[in-house]
C-alpha cells in the first residue's frame, strides 16, 4: 500500500512538472508569436490559467503530505505533551472543517459549471472547478490520517514537525552551512 501511495505522489510531481512546462511553452510561445509575427495563440492565456490552477492545487497536496506548509508552532513547543496533543487535534479538526467546505463548494461549482464551456478553449468549466476536488479529497484524507496517528501515538507530538517555520530554515536544514571553526595552525 505504501508503494502505491508513493507512486501516486510521484505521478503528482510529474503532472506538476508537465503543467509547468506547458505553461512556459504556451506563454513564451504566445509572446514570441505576438512580437515577431503579429499573431498569437487564442487559447494560450486561458489554458495557462487552468494549468496554473491545477499546478497550485496539486502542489498543495504534496506540501500537505510532506508537512511543508509554512506555519508557526512556537505555542505547541511550549505546551506540555497532553496540551500539545489537544491543540494539534483541535487544529486538525478545524482543517478538516475548512477542507470539507472546500470539497463541498468545489463539488457544487463543478456540477453547476459542468455544461458551461470556457470562452477560448471550449473546455468545460467543471474541469476548472474540479481542481478544488483534486486538492480537497486527498488533503482531507491526509489530515484525517495525521489526526489518527496523533490519537494513536504513532506521531509523537513532542518531536513531530507539522509545519515549517520559514522557507529559509528548510533550505538550511537540507544544506547545512560548513563549520566556521577551523583549527588555527601555529607558526
Amino acid at each position: 500500500m505504501v508503494r502505491i501511495i508513493e507512486f501516486c505522489f510521484l505521478m503528482l510531481k510529474v503532472a506538476i512538472a508537465l503543467l509547468l512546462a506547458g505553461m512556459v511553452l504556451l506563454v513564451f510561445g504566445n509572446v514570441v508569436l505576438r512580437y515577431a509575427f503579429n499573431t498569437g495563440i487564442t487559447y494560450s492565456e486561458e489554458l495557462s490559467r487552468i494549468f496554473f490552477i491545477w499546478l497550485t492545487f496539486l502542489g498543495a497536496v504534496i506540501a500537505m503530505r510532506e508537512h511543508s506548509h509554512l506555519g508557526v508552532d512556537s505555542l505547541l513547543r511550549r505546551l506540555p505533551p497532553l496540551g500539545a496533543k489537544v491543540a494539534i487535534l483541535c487544529g486538525q479538526a478545524l482543517m478538516l472543517g475548512a477542507t470539507w467546505l472546500m470539497i463541498s463548494g468545489s463539488w457544487t461549482q463543478t456540477l453547476i459549471n459542468l455544461h458551461v464551456a470556457a470562452p477560448a478553449t471550449g473546455i468545460s468549466m467543471g474541469f476548472f472547478y474540479g481542481a478544488g476536488l483534486a486538492f480537497g479529497i486527498p488533503a482531507f484524507l491526509i489530515i484525517l490520517w495525521d489526526a489518527f496517528c496523533v490519537l494513536t501515538g504513532r506521531i509523537d507530538v513532542a518531536t513531530a514537525e507539522f509545519v515549517r517555520d520559514s522557507e529559509d530554515q528548510a533550505v538550511l536544514d537540507d544544506h547545512p552551512a560548513p563549520s566556521l571553526a577551523h583549527p588555527i595552525a601555529k607558526p
